[in-house]
């Protein structure tokens, strides 16, 4: 069983200090590599290792005087490292430090949500096994159509969810990129193996050609990917939620004992975690949209990006890392109700297996036209009279002339529809 969402850790990549961590690992690591270039003394770049500290209220304390966050976090680090801190931050620009932190932050942060990713299809796939051949009506429109199983809706599900980790995949690697480029990307007072050294320790790559910031493509095409995901969290759970309705209620959201569902009405069982990650859902394509907005820049290079992003990227991370949590919990626990299914699919009179009739009855020689006329009239009264479709087609003289009663018997058995859901489950990769 999935306990309760209990996973602080997405957020502590967004903490202050982490984030400060980070600053002060890339200051350090572009000290070093000053040092094995001889721009600077190697022991300043070993006591810079060695003393180099931050403290977050100070550096707000700092902030607040000077109105500058990289300003002030110099200051703050330089107040424990003394003369040496002379050599921090040497021909660097501030957007060097927070572009190439953030890439760090948010690829920390894209691989929190591939784990994540992976126990939701984990999930599916135990459970999409566990319901392999558990007949159930598909719907298209919303009305019956013909027979399914659960099991291949939740495979449906397990292989939208691959893609998705395959689309996250794509993402993290867009934006492990980092930049230590100087004012306007051309390293007039670096080299670039200042750069290279910096990302190579940090996991990241050199961006190939940057200005003052890293280009908000990469970062869109993030902020896009986590609201694709949200989307399919959002697909799954409006399903689970038509599933859950009274008059179907084919499967549900798990019901604690003592837990409580409406402030009025005592009987209530209602799909609120479904409902959730629908609506936080919305908040993650709003933010991508923002992000798209953020591509464009002032001559590539300004910081209109920067105030978005610190709300959109941390919350989008935060909120998409909740959701999946959450999702999973959900089917890992979801009441599942053959029976019903079984009900529900006969509740339309043997309707579901029309195609089976007209199909036959070509293959017996009618014309298509025909074969269709003869079963929509049946099909017809059905829906009229609620009386039983393979009672009424039976007895049709056309279609007498065609099928013998055991031959009509064969058609309305559900099997014939679900031959094939192993072959489903082999191509989807199910095991």
């Amino acid at each position: 069983m999935i306990a309760r969402y209990t996973r602080p850790a997405m957020g502590r990549i967004w903490e202050d200090e982490n984030k400060f961590a980070v600053w002060l690992e890339i200051e350090v690591l572009a000290c070093e590599a000053q040092a094995q270039l001889g721009v600077i003394p190697n022991e300043a770049a070993v006591d810079i290792r060695r003393s180099a500290k931050f403290n977050v209220a100070r550096i707000l304390e700092i902030e607040d005087e000077v109105k500058h966050d990289v300003i002030a976090f110099l200051t703050n680090v330089g107040e424990y490292v003394g003369p040496e801190s002379r050599y921090i931050h040497l021909g660097m620009t501030s957007s060097d430090v927070l572009d190439t932190a953030l890439a760090v932050q948010m690829k920390q942060s894209g691989e929190l949500l591939l784990k994540g990713l992976r126990s939701l299809r984990d999930v599916l796939g135990r459970r999409a096994n566990e319901f392999k051949h558990t007949v159930m009506i598909g719907r298209t429109h919303g009305i019956h159509a013909e027979p399914v199983t659960f099991g291949l809706k939740l495979a449906l599900w397990y292989a939208e969810t691959e893609r998705n980790m395959t689309r996250l995949e794509q993402a993290v690697k867009t934006i492990s990129v980092g930049q230590i480029s100087g004012a306007v990307g051309t390293f007039q007072h670096l080299d670039p193996a200042v750069e290279r050294h910096v990302c190579e320790k940090l996991g990241l790559q050199p961006a190939p050609v940057s200005t003052q910031v890293l280009q908000r493509d990469r970062h869109a095409e993030f902020m896009t990917t986590l609201a694709i995901v949200a989307s399919s969290l959002e697909k799954f759970a409006t399903e689970v939620r038509h599933l859950q309705k009274t008059e179907v209620l084919e499967a549900e959201e798990y019901f604690s004992k003592g837990q409580k569902g409406s402030s009025a009405m005592p009987h209530k069982r209602n799909p609120i975690t479904c409902e959730r990650i629908a609506g936080l859902a919305r908040v993650l394509r709003g933010n991508a949209q923002a992000a798209l907005e953020n591509v464009a820049l002032w001559h590539e290079r300004d910081i209109t990006h920067s105030s978005v992003e610190r709300v959109i990227i941390p919350d989008s991370c935060i909120l998409l890392d909740y959701m999946i949590a959450q999702f999973t919990s959900v089917m890992d626990q979801l009441l599942v109700y053959p029976d019903r299914m079984l009900k529900n699919l006969n509740a339309t009179h043997g309707l579901v297996f029309s195609q089976e009739v007209l199909l036959a009855l070509t293959k017996k020689g009618m014309k298509r036209e025909d074969a269709y006329r003869v079963v929509q009239e049946r099909a017809m009264e059905v829906w009229r009279s609620g009386k039983d479709f393979r009672e009424l087609i039976g007895q049709s003289e056309d279609v007498k002339k065609h099928l013998s009663p055991a031959e009509l018997d064969e058609l309305f058995d559900p099997k014939r529809s679900l031959k094939h859901v192993d072959t489903i489950f082999e191509r989807v990769g199910i095991r």
